[in-house]
């Protein structure tokens, strides 16, 4: 085994760890499902998938019980918060992103919490079971890998990505629709639906409002042949390149309209933070730019 690289003429957009996803809301807290279109418990039908928790959506009165009991807990918490706050906005650490606290898919996010929606011989139902946390062997990690023509699961390990193996891939062309969601926890996760209505949520494993997964699938990212950059783009991308050699120089054109470079330094991806490209945005002649929605 080696670290994955892509075959000539195709370029890797983002590698980054990724998984299924967890709920928050109380009812669903900790907890994750696999259901097909009429909302029945499917894991046991996944072909190969190893036994794994059964989860139970808490009742109201659970609900009321497990609130009181937090009650305590989440007052010294935020007493805590407010001071760790202060200090950040004071400019002694970085604060973590959070989700926005409000779904807007109440169904799918607070009275349940599908991770894979899949009606049978549907796509989703392809999925790798590596990509559950209950499931997911010890030592064991996922990353998810876009390219400009796939989107790749690749497990790997003992944190070792030299010894990565492709656990499940798909053509971009089978994705209709990547919906950015920013509900939960980790502050961003990927709604991904496929051509064939099936769906699967998928997270980071920590808070991240910067996903370069989502990055690259929520918003169709043109990617930008070297040849093809205005004289002043190439000579920011050269100067970039001038301060730390880069391993892989991508180039996309964003829909504001803007540009975004990424370096990646080292070949062989960290098995915590992925690829972990530096990222810089440029405007049409290689100039300075603020970041736009959809830019990130």
């Amino acid at each position: 085994m080696a670290t994955w690289q892509p075959p000539p003429g195709e370029t890797t957009l983002a590698r980054s760890p990724g998984s299924f996803a967890t709920g928050t809301a109380t009812a669903v807290s900790g907890m994750r499902w696999f259901r097909d279109t009429e909302r029945n418990d499917i894991q046991n039908d996944l072909a190969g998938w190893p036994d794994g928790p059964v989860f139970t959506v808490l009742s109201k009165s659970e609900r009321r019980a497990r609130a009181a009991g937090a009650f305590g807990v989440r007052a010294a918490a935020l007493a805590v918060l407010a001071v760790v706050e202060a200090v950040a906005a004071a400019g002694s650490v970085g604060s973590s992103p959070r989700g926005t606290g409000r779904s807007h898919d109440h169904e799918n996010e607070v009275d349940d919490f599908p991770v894979l929606w899949a009606g049978p011989g549907t796509l989703a139902r392809t999925l790798p079971w590596q990509l559950d946390p209950s499931r997911c062997p010890e030592n064991y990690r996922t990353h998810i890998v876009v390219t400009d023509r796939r989107v790749l699961v690749i497990g790997f390990p003992d944190d070792d990505t030299t010894q990565d193996e492709v656990l499940w891939q798909t053509d971009r062309d089978l994705i209709a629709n990547v919906e950015r969601r920013t509900y939960t926890r980790v502050g961003l996760e990927a709604v991904i639906t496929f051509t064939d209505g099936s769906w699967c949520r998928l997270a980071p494993p920590e808070a991240s409002d910067h996903w370069e997964v989502v990055r690259h699938l929520a918003y169709a990212s043109e990617l930008v042949a070297s040849e093809a950059l205005t004289p002043g783009q190439k000579e920011r991308v050269a100067a970039l390149v001038a301060e730390r050699p880069a391993f892989r120089t991508v180039v996309t054109r964003r829909p504001s309209g803007n540009f975004t470079i990424e370096l990646t330094s080292e070949p062989v991806p960290d098995p915590i933070e992925g690829s972990d490209p530096r990222l810089r945005l440029m405007g049409p002649d290689g100039e300075h730019v603020n970041f736009e929605p959809g830019d990130l």
